[in-house]
């Protein structure tokens, strides 16, 4: 074997991917049966029998073009009479085209009546472009009820004469003329023609017929009226520099390009002027084509209704503008995306094509459909098919012209299957209802943004699994696009689902914002039997229903809803004080605030809390996420074993701790019990501490406890971070240990 490194062949543009392909094909087909390939790094490798001169020879004297004839289109060159390409075509001898020969008069055979509807509809047109008339006369008859009739129904009949020939061609037609079109077009359930992004609109790309051109291209590059079909004038050198990336003068200027290179392709600020042509070198151009051809092998499968177009094409999902930087709101309307697969792991023609026809991904018991969906499925699925990488296309438009396939990433495929993207599976439903919001054409801007940041998240944790800080970002993307629906915007989206505890793990970037989040977050008020009986949800979320049921259409009680979510410290302190409140009104002397799933905060915590190094406003919204999770499922995992431990620090001050004794959810484990003043809270908020500490000393000394601390210096902020330490619960035991530092239990006398 001789190996090829084709330096011209990249996984970008498009254009060069599928020559990639289109040199593989060609190559096993008409060459070297045993031929593989692979990618290495940005370069295609071709391994052989052949030597390299060989190889060039075969595409110089021997390739055998694809008749990717497109009949159905009338820039395709077959209705208009005397079509240069056409005619070179039909009249050439040699042996080599006998494919392109047999697949025009194929495509001849069935035009008759689509050609004279053609005719017609180019008649009438012409009437409103006699030059004998004035200009206001031309305007006249185009505005006429008359000429509008008459246009639309000459119209109407070639759109339903173009229908019943592409069923007559899925018919009548076989061999590889009736493989481009199984690429161009697929069919629906309904019967109806649609169309794989891949190749445009059935082969055009705007006014760009890609049939047409290709044989402009070939009868450029080779003669046709030669017995053999001999290559023109510089095709070897054109098939040096597109084969290995040879810096020769093989770019013809003026000649279209399309879609499939957006850098080639001209436009704007592209060249000296305003506006610049397109340049391209012929074979990149053949290469590209006979690339797509490979494409073919799938083109009749999986047609779901109106997505049959999208699910026939292999890696092909919905557009979705995230995951780039150049993402915009139009590009929701694009005609999708398309992940072409790179492997590094030698392969055949045939094994390629297999990989191609089973391009599907699932989720589940689905098909992917957005590219959130492929980049999960390809992620759990790992390098399980050789895969190491996919190139992610976006078939959207730039420049105000036609739609460019814009490479938008590329998305690395990890060795093993990552379990902790199962998490994402809980998001499912809710993601479809927040995505059928945002993209709604009335969607709100915040929304829009909400959704895309919270969809380039999910992206990067998916291409990133292991990475702590990508989940958090995750978590603070759900927490924003909830917190808008509660404002009414989205609300349809409802709030977030169940989440398992696996979320709280995978998130655990070792902070005690997150330590302290997931504690506030399982909280509640407590039956007599341990269970949670009311969470502190309902403070963030409407509810409705026996029993109660969250909501976010602004329906339901909003009494208990007194969380703003503008500032963390805010949000805490309203949660202790509505707690007190209803507390006293059911005639408890506690502040009804214990921790839940078997996680309570630490001290040491708490203190970085009391000192200003927690960012609260980060952990509110972590935590507004993780009430989602399935509490009772928290205990049985035993999650609190499996999350990072604080680290030892400084501990609260006793002004603090005579504070958060004075304001239990029970009475200490000794009994004493020294119950809870709102009156404190009220002070701590105002922002008066000492008399807050004084009154907790109070309550302490009343209960038994001796207390040091009579009064404690500070300034306001401090007494709000008093007030709002006390919405992160703690456990019994270390209830105990603080009550035990205050006052010191007695030392027992050992018997005589």
């Amino acid at each position: 074997m001789r190996l090829h490194r084709l330096d011209g062949c990249a996984p970008t543009p498009l254009a060069h991917y599928l020559k990639a392909l289109g040199v593989l094909r060609l190559v096993a087909e008409q060459l070297d049966p045993q031929a593989r390939g692979w990618w290495e790094g940005e370069r295609f490798v071709l391994a052989s029998v052949v030597e390299e001169e060989q190889l060039i020879q075969f595409f110089l004297e021997r390739y055998e073009p694809t008749p990717l004839v497109s009949p159905w289109n009338r820039g395709s060159g077959f209705y208009y009479e005397g079509d240069a390409a056409l005619t070179a075509i039909e009249r050439s001898t040699a042996a080599r085209f006998e494919r392109l020969r047999v697949g025009v008069r194929a495509a001849r055979a069935l035009l008759d009546l689509q050609v004279q509807a053609d005719e017609t509809v180019r008649a009438i047109k012409a009437e409103a472009k006699d030059k004998s008339m004035s200009r206001f006369q031309r305007e006249e008859l185009r505005r006429s009820e008359d000429y509008k009739r008459r246009l639309a129904a000459a119209e109407r009949r070639f759109k339903a004469l173009k229908a019943d020939l592409i069923r007559d061609l899925r018919l009548s037609w076989r061999g590889p003329h009736r493989e481009w079109m199984d690429v161009a077009i697929v069919q629906s359930d309904e019967g109806l023609a649609q169309y794989p992004a891949l190749l445009g609109t059935g082969g055009a790309d705007g006014r760009l017929d890609f049939s047409s051109n290709f044989f402009q291209r070939l009868t450029e590059s080779f003669d046709f009226a030669s017995p053999s079909g001999r290559p023109c004038g510089q095709a070897r050198h054109a098939l040096m520099g597109s084969l290995f990336g040879i810096p020769v003068q093989s770019w013809v200027p003026g000649l279209p390009v399309g879609q499939l290179d957006p850098g080639a392709a001209g436009g704007a600020n592209s060249s000296i002027g305003p506006d610049g042509d397109g340049a391209l070198n012929r074979w990149d151009y053949l290469f590209a084509l006979e690339g797509a051809m490979v494409f073919g092998a799938a083109s009749t499968r999986r047609l779901q209704g109106r997505s049959a177009a999208r699910a026939a094409a292999p890696f092909a999902v919905a557009s979705a503008p995230a995951g780039y930087a150049s993402a915009g709101r139009a590009d929701a309307d694009a005609r999708g995306e398309q992940w072409m697969p790179l492997w590094a792991s030698a392969v055949s023609y045939a094994e390629l094509r297999r990989l191609m026809a089973e391009g599907r991904a699932q989720i589940g018991a689905r098909s992917a459909s957005e590219p959130l969906d492929l980049a999960r499925a390809v992620a759990r699925l790992g390098t399980a098919r050789g895969l190491h990488a996919f190139q992610r296309f976006a078939y959207i438009e730039r420049n105000g012209q036609s739609n460019l396939a814009v490479p938008v990433g590329r998305f690395v495929v990890h060795g093993h299957a990552r379990r902790d993207l199962a998490c994402l599976d809980d998001l499912d439903d809710w993601l479809r209802r927040v995505r059928r919001e945002a993209r709604d054409d009335r969607a709100p801007s915040r929304l829009v943004q909400a959704e895309r940041r919270l969809t380039d998240a999910l992206l990067a944790v998916t291409q990133y699994p292991g990475e702590r800080a990508r989940w958090q970002r995750v978590l603070l993307g759900l927490a924003e696009v909830e917190a808008l629906a509660v404002a009414g915007t989205g609300a349809k989206a409802g709030p977030l689902p169940r989440l398992r505890p696996q979320w709280a793990i995978v998130a655990d970037d070792g902070s005690a914002e997150h330590r302290l989040a997931l504690a506030f977050a399982l909280q509640g008020e407590r039956a007599p039997d341990g269970r949670r009986v009311e969470g502190v949800r309902s403070h963030w979320l409407a509810a409705t229903g026996q029993p109660p049921r969250l909501i976010t259409d602004g329906q339901g009680d909003r009494t208990r809803c007194v969380v703003q979510g503008r500032r963390g410290i805010d949000d805490a302190i309203a949660v202790v004080q509505r707690r007190l409140v209803e507390g006293a009104r059911s005639g408890m002397r506690h502040l009804p605030l214990q921790a839940g799933g078997g996680v309570d905060s630490s001290v040491h915590d708490l203190g970085r809390v009391l000192r200003g190094e927690v960012d609260l406003d980060r952990c509110l919204r972590l935590a507004r996420v993780l009430m989602a999770l399935d509490e009772a499922a928290c205990m049985r995992q035993r999650l609190r074993l499996r999350l990072t431990q604080a680290p030892a620090g400084e501990a609260p001050d006793d002004a603090w701790v005579a504070i958060r004794l004075a304001s239990l959810p029970w009475p200490l484990p000794d009994g004493r019990a020294p119950g809870c003043d709102p009156a404190i809270v009220r002070r701590l908020a105002s922002g008066d501490l000492a008399s807050a500490v004084a009154l907790a000393a109070r309550r302490l000394r009343v209960a038994g406890i001796r207390c040091p601390v009579a009064a404690a210096p500070g300034d306001a902020v401090l007494a709000r971070r008093y007030a709002a330490a006390l919405a992160f619960p703690i456990s019994r035991e270390s209830a105990s240990h603080l009550a035990d530092r205050l006052h010191p239990a007695a030392p027992k006398e050992n018997p005589a």
